[in-house]
Protein backbone atom coordinates (compact mmCIF):
# COMPACT_ATOMS: atom_id res chain seq x y z
CA UNK A 1 0.00 0.00 0.00
CA UNK A 2 1.37 3.62 -1.10
CA UNK A 3 0.87 6.10 1.59
CA UNK A 4 0.83 9.97 0.12
CA UNK A 5 0.63 12.73 2.75
CA UNK A 6 2.30 16.12 3.07
CA UNK A 7 5.82 15.69 5.24
CA UNK A 8 6.79 17.83 8.00
CA UNK A 9 10.16 18.26 10.27
CA UNK A 10 8.99 15.34 11.99
CA UNK A 11 9.26 13.36 8.86
CA UNK A 12 12.60 14.40 7.55
CA UNK A 13 14.66 11.23 8.49
CA UNK A 14 12.00 9.50 5.65
CA UNK A 15 14.55 11.36 3.11
CA UNK A 16 16.72 8.66 4.16
CA UNK A 17 15.58 6.29 2.14
CA UNK A 18 14.93 7.80 -1.09
CA UNK A 19 14.12 5.16 -4.74
CA UNK A 20 16.49 6.07 -7.46
CA UNK A 21 15.82 9.09 -10.15
CA UNK A 22 12.36 10.58 -7.61
CA UNK A 23 14.65 13.64 -6.76
CA UNK A 24 17.53 15.31 -9.53
CA UNK A 25 20.05 15.27 -6.93
CA UNK A 26 20.67 13.30 -3.75
CA UNK A 27 19.14 14.59 -0.70
CA UNK A 28 21.05 17.58 1.17
CA UNK A 29 20.53 17.34 5.30
CA UNK A 30 21.46 21.25 4.98
CA UNK A 31 18.88 21.62 2.51
CA UNK A 32 16.27 19.52 3.57
CA UNK A 33 16.00 20.71 6.84
CA UNK A 34 15.95 24.38 5.57
CA UNK A 35 13.04 23.14 3.33
CA UNK A 36 10.88 21.11 6.21
CA UNK A 37 11.34 24.00 9.14
CA UNK A 38 9.51 26.78 6.50
CA UNK A 39 6.02 26.74 6.95
CA UNK A 40 5.65 28.22 2.78
CA UNK A 41 7.30 25.30 1.82
CA UNK A 42 5.55 22.20 1.23
CA UNK A 43 6.02 18.70 0.17
CA UNK A 44 3.61 15.89 -0.18
CA UNK A 45 5.34 12.40 -1.46
CA UNK A 46 4.04 8.71 -1.65
CA UNK A 47 5.75 6.70 0.81
CA UNK A 48 5.87 2.28 -0.19
CA UNK A 49 7.73 0.14 2.43
CA UNK A 50 9.07 3.19 3.95
CA UNK A 51 10.57 4.43 1.12
CA UNK A 52 9.78 7.71 -0.91
CA UNK A 53 8.59 6.67 -4.19
CA UNK A 54 7.39 10.32 -5.50
CA UNK A 55 6.94 13.76 -4.29
CA UNK A 56 5.52 17.39 -5.16
CA UNK A 57 6.64 20.13 -3.82
CA UNK A 58 5.17 23.78 -3.90
CA UNK A 59 5.86 27.30 -2.26
CA UNK A 60 2.70 29.37 -1.13
CA UNK A 61 2.86 33.15 -1.34
CA UNK A 62 0.71 36.63 -0.98
CA UNK A 63 1.55 39.89 -3.63
CA UNK A 64 0.16 42.88 -2.45
CA UNK A 65 -2.57 42.77 -4.80
CA UNK A 66 -3.41 39.02 -5.20
CA UNK A 67 -4.65 36.28 -2.29
CA UNK A 68 -2.36 33.32 -1.54
CA UNK A 69 -1.36 31.03 -4.45
CA UNK A 70 0.40 28.05 -4.63
CA UNK A 71 3.25 27.46 -6.96
CA UNK A 72 3.79 23.83 -7.94
CA UNK A 73 7.74 23.46 -8.34
CA UNK A 74 8.21 20.34 -9.22
CA UNK A 75 6.32 16.84 -9.67
CA UNK A 76 8.72 13.11 -9.93
CA UNK A 77 8.33 9.93 -9.63
CA UNK A 78 10.36 7.13 -9.72
CA UNK A 79 10.47 4.93 -12.76
CA UNK A 80 9.31 1.51 -11.57
CA UNK A 81 6.01 3.76 -10.34
CA UNK A 82 5.01 5.60 -13.19
CA UNK A 83 2.26 5.51 -14.67
CA UNK A 84 -0.39 4.23 -12.28
CA UNK A 85 -1.96 7.10 -11.00
CA UNK A 86 0.79 7.75 -7.89
CA UNK A 87 1.72 11.40 -9.50
CA UNK A 88 -1.77 12.11 -9.43
CA UNK A 89 -2.68 11.54 -6.23
CA UNK A 90 0.40 12.99 -5.04
CA UNK A 91 -0.20 16.34 -6.85
CA UNK A 92 -3.72 15.83 -5.55
CA UNK A 93 -2.67 15.96 -1.86
CA UNK A 94 -0.30 19.12 -2.42
CA UNK A 95 -3.44 20.62 -3.89
CA UNK A 96 -5.72 19.83 -1.44
CA UNK A 97 -3.41 20.85 1.52
CA UNK A 98 -2.78 24.24 -0.61
CA UNK A 99 -6.55 24.61 -0.25
CA UNK A 100 -6.56 23.71 3.34
CA UNK A 101 -3.87 26.90 4.17
CA UNK A 102 -5.85 29.54 2.30
CA UNK A 103 -4.44 29.14 -1.44
CA UNK A 104 -6.84 30.53 -4.36
CA UNK A 105 -5.30 29.27 -6.86
CA UNK A 106 -2.37 27.05 -8.45
CA UNK A 107 -0.16 27.25 -10.68
CA UNK A 108 2.88 25.21 -12.53
CA UNK A 109 5.40 25.68 -14.97
CA UNK A 110 6.39 23.15 -17.72
CA UNK A 111 8.44 22.80 -20.89
CA UNK A 112 5.83 22.77 -24.41
CA UNK A 113 7.00 19.04 -25.15
CA UNK A 114 6.81 17.48 -21.72
CA UNK A 115 3.42 15.37 -22.49
CA UNK A 116 3.31 13.74 -19.16
CA UNK A 117 3.42 16.46 -17.49
CA UNK A 118 1.09 18.30 -19.74
CA UNK A 119 -1.24 15.06 -19.11
CA UNK A 120 -0.69 15.05 -15.31
CA UNK A 121 -1.76 18.88 -14.70
CA UNK A 122 -5.10 18.47 -17.09
CA UNK A 123 -6.19 15.19 -15.23
CA UNK A 124 -5.94 17.46 -12.03
CA UNK A 125 -7.86 19.97 -13.52
CA UNK A 126 -5.44 22.56 -14.72
CA UNK A 127 -6.10 24.49 -17.52
CA UNK A 128 -3.89 26.15 -19.58
CA UNK A 129 -3.98 29.83 -19.24
CA UNK A 130 -5.38 31.90 -22.45
CA UNK A 131 -1.98 34.13 -22.38
CA UNK A 132 0.47 30.69 -23.00
CA UNK A 133 -2.22 29.55 -25.23
CA UNK A 134 -0.46 31.90 -27.63
CA UNK A 135 2.11 31.01 -29.34
CA UNK A 136 3.71 34.57 -28.92
CA UNK A 137 3.13 34.00 -25.62
CA UNK A 138 5.10 30.85 -24.65
CA UNK A 139 6.50 30.74 -21.72
CA UNK A 140 10.11 31.55 -21.16
CA UNK A 141 12.79 30.74 -18.25
CA UNK A 142 15.41 33.33 -16.53
CA UNK A 143 17.70 31.81 -14.50
CA UNK A 144 19.70 33.75 -12.56
CA UNK A 145 23.16 31.64 -11.27
CA UNK A 146 24.85 31.12 -8.17
CA UNK A 147 26.49 34.17 -6.83
CA UNK A 148 23.99 36.60 -8.57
Amino acid sequence: MIDVRILTTHDAALFGNVADDVFDEPINPEYLAAFLADPRHHIAVGIEDGVIIGFASGVDYIHPDKPAELWINEVGVAPTHQRRGLGRRILDCLLAHGRSIGCRTAWVLTETGNGPAKALYTSAGGTVDADVDDPDAQPVLFVFQEGL
